[in-house]
């Protein structure tokens, strides 16, 4: 059974920081890219960063990678996203899934991902 189970969820101040971690079962860790997603209220799903490390592939979201670092962990199956400089914005669920080939539009395109987990909240007040 395919699962990606997200944690790490949070309520932070500000300025803070948040490491979110996202385990993988059911596959093939290293064969798969292992994205990072938000979604706010009210907006659609947005790519924050993603990773592959057996190919050396990692990509962040142009106006986020400053406060991002996403790494991985292949002998836990493991995907980490930790965050800095928190900024009440960020609010939102952050999701992590999984996709075999990038697609064609870009590692963002979260339509063309195979799996998901069910998301973790991370609340950032001001």
């Amino acid at each position: 059974e395919v699962q990606l189970v997200e944690s790490g969820r949070g309520l932070v101040q500000a300025g803070g920081s948040l490491r979110l971690s996202c385990a993988v079962s059911g596959f093939s860790f290293d064969d798969y890219f292992i994205g990072w997603f938000r979604q706010a209220p009210g907006k659609e799903r947005e790519g924050v960063a993603v990773i592959r490390r057996s190919v050396g592939f990692t990509q962040y979201a142009p106006s986020m990678k400053d406060r991002l670092r996403i790494s991985s962990d292949s002998a836990k199956s493991v995907v980490y996203l930790q965050m800095d400089s928190l900024k009440p914005e960020d609010t939102g669920v952050y999701y992590c899934g999984a996709v075999f080939e990038l697609p064609l539009g870009g590692w963002t395109e979260s339509d063309e991902y195979d799996f998901w987990g069910q998301g973790t909240q991370v609340t950032v007040s001001s």
